[in-house]
């Protein structure tokens, strides 16, 4: 289960405890914000992707979208997100929990710019109902990231 997973990485840091279980759904960013209680924006979402052959995760603010004209800029490539029914294999964790603690060894993290907006991000923690409350150093000290990027934009209501 990539919960247990999530939790055994986290623990090395001490954070395991810090892990909250839902009892509804935190799948997407708006499940996500309702069972924190916080905006959208401050939920962490981690995409998936294939860029260059490897399997990368973005992990940006909730309220953002990949901007193809900078992802191709960064990774010098288009944007592909790996398929849904791949993601697990691929990644470590189901579509739903996708988080970067306790991802596949070959799996390279990034942390996009749209976070750094925030005091405090909620990221899941492998499972479709399940975060953890982290200010950006702890992000950055547990996620394992290789830099920050600046792939995203602002979702447009």
């Amino acid at each position: 289960m990539s919960l247990i997973r999530a939790k055994e990485y986290l623990n090395k840091f001490g954070l395991a405890e810090h892990i909250m279980e839902f009892d509804v759904s935190s799948a997407t960013v708006a499940e996500a914000a309702q069972a924190v209680g916080c905006m959208a924006g401050e939920i962490a979402k981690t995409i998936s992707f294939i860029a260059n052959g490897k399997a990368i995760l973005i992990v940006a603010a909730g309220d953002s979208k990949i901007d193809n004209n900078k992802y191709k800029q960064e990774f010098g490539t288009k944007a592909k997100m790996i398929a849904f029914e791949d993601v697990e294999k691929v990644i470590g964790h189901a579509v739903g929990g996708v988080c970067p603690f306790g991802v596949n060894e070959d799996v390279a993290i990034y942390l996009d710019e749209s976070l750094k907006r925030f005091d405090f991000v909620y990221p899941a923690c492998g499972s479709s109902n399940s975060a953890i409350k982290l200010c950006i150093s702890e992000l950055e000290r547990v996620s394992g990231y290789k830099k920050w990027v600046d792939v995203c934009k602002l979702i447009e209501n």
